[in-house]
Order: structure tokens, then sequence, then C-alpha cells
């Protein structure tokens, strides 16, 4: 007897899951009653199937299958398929399948297949998956995903997938456009895949948010992320939540680092607690580093412990630096070789710092290398200054270059350094306003003196107007100076000067003197000797003098003699042609000759 193909396919809307190998992430795919069917439905398709009716045989076998009564719904279902029923063959298979008769279940469900059961055809193709002949697999979840089976074009989408068939996202994208959460949820991963490094598409965005609404806790994890890194950071908050309710871990992880960053650092620790408690090594780094911070080592070392048995690298690197800094370096060692062989770059270049202050540059130049082509900075820069060190500049060049290259400021000013040395100004000029925009005061320093060597000759100034505008180079040197560069200052003073601004000019020669710099210290004195503070100017050039400033030597001795001091006069004179330089020691000598003949006339 043929199967009746319309009959069923009326009854075919609604569904139970087929198999129990069936993951709760893909629905249901049994054909049978609806879930609401009560008692009075019940008899009624009874009284149907007593009398004969096929249709009513199917659906009270379907209602016994769901309810789990296998032996009265077999009886029904047999009967139903005897008379050509094509949903009572799917759900024959069904049954027998649950009862671990796979083969004869296969059967019925080829039967339902072949007279149109898209769900049938579902079944038949995971059957024959799990035995692994994907030909026969592939064509019968075709014909179940051709025929608009949401299931079935999901499975046929994950083994196609498993192929790196790429027209696993068609079938992907057919099941989540049918509603199938776990499908919209990898084709969205898909999309994410697939837009490389730029920020995630649009389109991904859209099936997360689908996948999520429909309970995808995983889905709702990479909406959060999206969220966040938009700055839609209340919406973020919301699906971390929800995801994190409902188990996942690196949810609750990330929703604790929301909390922490909106200053709720108790709420924070709750979350990662959860996460850590769950296995989330991250979560278990993050309660570290706040016990940490609050002084509780015992507790920290015991969170980072535990984030590194749940595989976090960045434990063992933790626990390394809060040992480092209660000075167990033996302990500090062990565990930055631990994250170290783990493929910690940061770890690895610790660890090659603190063999190199050990007294092991052999031992830490290894470790350098292997941070530095893990791409880590720091260890890049460090690679250059252990090759400065034994004279091989080249090498130190290399290295620095591809720190600077990667925004390391300090190298970058190696690098202009280097670079002005070999007379390659203008590539320098580019080295050095990277390295002083990145805030290094010697950078902002040599720009402005390299800015500087290009101004022309300032004209002399007009008594009694001051010139206002400040040159470039004067803004970087005044840059530097403001953070303690005590040449920087000296220039500034100068450049001042230049200007007629001598308020300006005494205060940045005063910070410069008042820090050690002898050259402050002269050319305050010759500001104050200006003014008439010869007694002022005295007490500077003697600290510049007494630093090894000549000038200022011969400027005291000059200021001696004026006073009828010629001694003392003679005295700094012998100071000066020791300092020099040689047209200073010159003067200084004619002069204590003229004091020595004075003396003793």
């Amino acid at each position: 007897m043929g199967f009746m193909g319309d009959r069923a396919t009326l009854l075919e809307t609604g569904r139970f899951v087929h198999t129990h190998t069936e993951r709760a992430e893909h629905g249901g795919d049994v054909v049978g009653a609806q879930d609401t069917a009560d008692a009075e439905t019940e008899a009624r398709h009874r009284r149907g199937a007593e009398s004969g009716d096929a249709a009513s045989m199917s659906a009270l076998g379907a209602l016994l299958l769901r309810r789990g009564d296998l032996d009265g719904a077999e009886r029904w279902l047999r009967a139903a398929t005897a008379q050509g029923d094509r949903a009572g063959a799917n759900n024959l298979g069904v049954l027998l399948h649950q009862r671990g008769y796979a083969d004869e279940a296969a059967g019925w469900w080829r039967i339902a297949a072949v007279a149109g059961s898209a769900a049938a055809a579902h079944a038949l193709g995971r059957h024959y998956r799990e035995r692994g002949d994907e030909p026969a697999a592939e064509y019968w979840l075709r014909q179940s995903a051709e025929s608009g089976h949401a299931l079935g074009a999901y499975a046929l989408a994950d083994l196609l997938e498993h192929r790196s068939d790429v027209g696993a996202e068609r079938w992907l994208r057919a099941a989540a456009e049918q509603g199938h959460r776990e499908a919209a949820y990898r084709l969205a991963r898909a999309l994410d895949r697939a837009a490389a490094e730029e920020s995630p598409a649009a389109e991904a965005e859209q099936w997360y948010r689908q996948a999520a609404a429909r309970g995808h806790r995983r889905a709702a994890l990479h909406l959060g992320v999206i969220l966040e890194k938009r700055g839609d950071l209340k919406e973020a908050g919301r699906w971390y939540l929800t995801s994190a309710k409902d188990g996942e871990a690196r949810a609750a992880c990330a929703l604790g680092f929301l909390l922490r960053d909106a200053g709720d650092e108790e709420s924070a620790a709750v979350w990662w607690l959860r996460a850590a408690q769950e296995g989330d090594g991250n979560a278990a780094n993050a309660l570290g580093a706040l016990h940490a911070a609050r002084g509780e080592q015992q507790t920290a070392e015991r969170w980072y412990r535990t984030a590194m048995d749940a595989g976090d690298v960045n434990g063992a690197y933790n626990l390394a630096l809060l040992c480092a800094a209660q000075d167990r370096t033996a302990q500090a060692e062990q565990w930055y070789r631990r994250a170290a062989y783990a493929g910690h770059r940061e770890a690895a270049n610790a660890l090659a710092v603190l063999l190199l202050q050990n007294g092991d540059p052999a031992g830490a130049e290894p470790w350098f290398s292997k941070a530095a082509e893990a791409g880590s900075v720091d260890a890049a820069f460090n690679l250059g200054i252990l090759h400065a060190g034994r004279g091989d500049d080249r090498r130190a060049f290399t290295w620095y270059e591809r720190a600077a290259a990667a925004g390391h400021t300090e190298a970058a000013l190696q690098v202009g350094i280097a670079l002005l040395r070999d007379g390659e100004e203008h590539t320098a000029e580019r080295h050095l306003r990277c390295a002083a925009g990145g805030g290094s005061t010697e950078a902002a320093f040599r720009l402005g003196a390299l800015l500087d060597s290009r101004m022309p000759p300032p004209g002399p100034p007009v008594l009694g107007e001051p010139v206002t505008d400040k040159s470039e180079c004067e803004e970087w040197y005044e840059r530097a100076a403001e953070h303690g560069h005590r040449r920087a200052q000296v220039r500034v003073g100068m450049l001042a000067a230049s200007r007629n601004d001598i308020e300006a000019a005494a205060r940045w020669y005063r910070e410069a003197a008042e820090a050690g710099s002898r050259n402050g210290a002269f050319n305050l004195g010759l500001l104050l000797a200006r003014e008439g503070n010869e007694r002022e100017a005295g007490f500077w050039w003697a600290r510049a003098a007494n630093a090894g400033h000549g000038r200022a030597a011969l400027r005291i001795a000059l200021l001696a003699i004026r006073r009828g001091e010629l001694a003392e006069g003679r005295k700094w004179c012998a100071q000066a042609v020791e300092l020099g330089p040689a047209e200073v020691a010159e003067r200084a000598a004619r002069l204590s000759e003229a004091l020595r003949q004075e003396l003793s006339a």
C-alpha cells in the first residue's frame, strides 16, 4: 500500500526529539500530536484509532511516545504505517531508535523519507553520519535541508563545515533564518572570523542577537563583547548578565570587569568568584590582583595558583610578579620560568631581566630573544641595550628599530640618537618626534636641539621690546625643562634671555642651578650681576666653579680683584687655569701673573 503524502504532511506539525543523542540546542525532530493535547484529545484519537483511522493511529502513537509509553505507542504506530502513514513511519523509527534498534529504525526512516518526510531524511542522515558513511549522510541531509527542514539544514552545514566545504555557510544561514539558535550562533561566528581583525561585521551582530534572544548563552557573551567594544556598556552588561546567569563563566568574568571599571569592586568580586569557581582562570587572576592591591598577599597567591590550575599561564606570571615584589627572587624566577616555558612572552622578558640582574647575561639573552620574537616590545628594547653594552651597535640598532616601530618610546629615542650620529637628520627627527610625543624628556630636549641647530642666528634685540613669539625648538626645550631636564632648563633660559624675557630666564636658570647645573648657576650669576646683585652672583659663580666651570672661576677672580682681595683673586685664577677652556685659561694665567707682580711689589 502506498504512503499518504498529503495527509501525513498535515500531521507533521508537532515534533519530538528523535534520539537521545540529539542536542537540546537543535530542537526536536519527531512529528506527532501537539504538546497541548489533553485527555479529551487523547480519547478522541483513541476512538478514531480503534475505528481504523490511520491518522488517528499515528497521532495517538505520537502522543504515547511523547509520554514515554513505548509499548502502547509501538502498537498504534505500526498499525498506522501498515496503512501507509508517513508520520507514523518516522515516529516508529524514533521509537525503535530509543529502544536500541538503530538499523530497524533507519529502515522506517528510509520509508518515510522516500515518501517525502524531511524530518525522517534528517534522522536518516544523522544515522549514517554516526556510522561514518558521510556520502549517504550528505545525501539524506541534503534531501531534508532542501525540503526546508531547519534541523536538516543545520546538520548538513555541520557536516560540510567538518569537511571545510564553503557550502556550509549557505545551510547555516538557511537554518538560522528558520529560527535555529545554534545555527544563528555558528553563522555569527563564521561571519566574525571572516571579518578578520576589523571590527565585527554588522551581520554577525544580528545573528548573535537572534541566538542570544533565544537563550544561547555563548551568543549572549559574544554580543556583550561587541557592545562593550562599541562603548554600549549598559546593554553589554545586560547580555553578560543573561549569559552569566545561564552558567557562562566567561560572561561572569567579563561582567566583573565591567563592574570594576564602573567603580563597583565588591559586585565585581562576586562575579569573578562565581566565574573562578566554574574554572575561569582569567577571573581567578582578577581576584588575585584584587587581593594583591588590598595587601592580602596570601589570598592573592591562592587565586593566582587557582588560575594556574585552570590552565591560565597568566597565573604563573602574576605569581612571579608577587614574589618579586616581596624579594622572593628564587621563587619569582621559578614562576617566571614556568610561564615563559608555556609561551608567556612578558614572563620570558621578566625572566631575562632577572637573570641579567643576577649577573647571567648569557642566560638572559635567549629569553630576551624568545620574548622579542613572540612580540614583546620591551624584550626587543632590552636586546638593544644588551648588544649596545657589548659594543655591537649594528645589532643594537636593529632591535631598537624593531621596538621603535612597535611604539616603544625609549627605543625611538635610541634610534634617533644613532641616526643623528650617522648624519641622517631628517629620519632622526621623525623618531625623536615619536619619542618626544610619547613622553620622553630626553627626546624632547634632543628634538629641541636639532631644531635649534637649524635656526638662523638671532639679531640683536631691541631694548625695551621683548620678543614674545616662541620658536618650536623652545617649546620642545620647555617641555623637557618642565620635567626637570637641566640642560633644557638652561637652553630655555638662554632663549628667554634672547627675547629679553629676563624674568623667565632667571626662573629657568635658577631651577637648573638648584638642581646642580653648573651652566645654569653661571648664567644665573650673569643675570644677577647685570642687575647689580654681585653678592648673589658670586654665590652662584662659586657653586659653578666648584662644579668645574672655568669661566665662573674667572668671574669670581674678577669680583675679588674689584673688592681688593688680590690673594683671593689669584686663587680663583689658578682654578680657572686648571679648568679651562683654553681661552679662559690663557686670560686667567695673564691675570694671575699680574696679581703676582702686584702682590710682590
